[in-house]
């Protein structure tokens, strides 16, 4: 046995050990394709935010224009407010879930092909423990 086939042995270990760590750190996004239905899901959600918030805004405007009643208006101009605070809600929600889809984003580093790599060169080298001296 020698020194040589122990460290690359050792190596070995080291980089598996990293890589299931590596792994655990990935598990949330585990592909491009999972990571765009999430983008996409956030701009669905900002996009019924804003489809509220306009209904809100424009009900508002059409109690104040259509009724005569100072109740109605009264309700006219709540409605107003209450839909552009919906809709900056929705604005500042979106804008931190983007923020938190760009950083796993980065995070993500695919594990697969170095897997791959380092089951073949266990099976190219024989190991190293198995040798008789």
């Amino acid at each position: 046995m020698n020194w040589r086939s122990i460290l690359s042995h050792r190596e070995r270990k080291a980089i598996k050990k990293d890589l299931k760590v590596q792994e655990k750190q990935n598990i949330e996004v585990r592909d491009n394709l999972a990571m765009e239905r999430t983008k996409l899901a956030n701009e669905r959600t900002l996009l019924a935010y804003s489809r509220t918030a306009m209904a809100l805004v424009l009900a508002g405007l059409s109690f104040i224009k259509f009724f005569e009643d100072p109740v109605y208006q009264i309700i006219g101009a709540g409605f107003i407010p209450i839909g552009i605070v919906i809709g900056i809600i929705g604005y500042r929600r979106y804008c931190k879930k983007q923020d938190r889809i760009s950083n796993h984003t980065k995070d993500y580093a695919p594990t697969s092909p170095i897997h791959a790599e380092v089951a073949a060169q266990e099976k190219a080298e024989p190991n190293p423990s198995a040798k008789t001296l």
